[in-house]
């Protein structure tokens, strides 16, 4: 098939069917740093587009074929130039499966495309830096790619849109991680109000001579991000550890930031899980399930 890939099993969204709208090469209005593909000039419009259809034709093979949770539209590139985008979403709906886009969020500021991704059940935008000078180092934008007119127009996409905003930070090393970038960002979060946060680092060979940060460092700068759902992806054992918290710190704690389940097994020590189930079984916390990830949040 051309334009399916998988199911995989992602860390993020579970059993996933990608459909990858530019398959044969990249098409991008940014050229990040730390992209797996091949450095190239970004552009602004969609050259050779493949029809709705034959899409469609594909999905409908692979769904005689796999079983899956999730079908993810994205590119080798940014999915938001794909100029069939709305046709496209309005035909996969048919299909009775959670609809993901992964997008760049470079074209949130306008309010055809902020329509059309309304239609998705998951739409996760990247959002590596608030700051003009590290956003553009980082992220390598077309010409009159604006970080701030992309902040105004996610929080305007966050007040039509019912499903759940995942906003991704990827963090390069001497680049956008520092602390205080992570207080500016935090304070563009509290306005935007996505439903999870996910905060990675370079896992992959990337097109610059970048290096991508410890896991230890990703779970200082989250420290940053207040009152948000935060997810680390990560394939790398933890050793940041959260020990011997009492019952009254371990609210607190889950009451700013709600955990992941996989956050409670891996962080927590002995004594600090025991104190959790003890917290389950008095019914003081809630689970809450956003993009396939299932978090605990304190309730008082």
């Amino acid at each position: 098939m051309k334009y399916i890939f998988g199911p995989v099993a992602s860390r993020r969204f579970g059993m996933s069917l990608g459909v990858d709208l530019s398959p044969d090469k990249k098409r991008c209005n940014f050229d990040c740093i730390y992209c797996e593909l091949e450095p190239a000039k970004p552009v602004t419009e969609y050259d050779n587009p493949p029809e709705v259809e034959e899409i469609l034709k594909e999905v409908k093979e692979a769904l005689k074929q796999y079983d899956f949770d999730v079908l993810t539209v994205t590119s080798n590139g940014e999915p938001t130039l794909y100029p069939y985008l709305n046709e496209l979403v309005d035909a996969l709906k048919i299909f009775d499966k959670k609809l993901l886009i992964l997008s760049n969020s470079s074209t949130i500021d306008r309010f055809d495309i902020q329509n059309t991704l309304k239609k998705f059940d998951i739409v996760k935008l990247s959002l590596d830096a608030v700051t003009p000078s590290v956003f553009k180092k980082i992220d390598r934008p077309a010409k009159g790619i604006d970080i701030g007119n992309i902040i105004n127009g996610m929080k305007e996409f966050r007040k039509i849109y019912e499903g759940e905003l995942i906003i991704e930070i990827l963090v390069v090393k001497g680049i956008n991680d520092k602390e205080d970038e992570f207080k500016k960002i935090n304070e563009v979060l509290q306005e935007i109000k996505p439903d999870r946060v996910d905060i990675s680092t370079i896992d992959r060979p990337p097109a610059y001579k970048v290096e991508g940060v410890g896991l230890e460092r990703l779970f200082e700068l989250a420290s940053f991000i207040e009152n948000q759902k935060i997810f680390i992806p990560t394939r790398e054992k933890i050793n940041f550890k959260m020990e011997k918290l009492t019952k009254e710190e371990l609210l607190t704690t889950l009451k700013k930031r709600p955990f992941t389940e996989s956050d409670v097994k891996n962080i927590f020590d002995e004594h600090t899980q025991r104190i959790f189930n003890d917290l389950l079984k008095e019914n003081l916390l809630e689970e809450i399930w956003v993009g396939g990830v299932k978090f605990y949040k304190a309730l008082i």
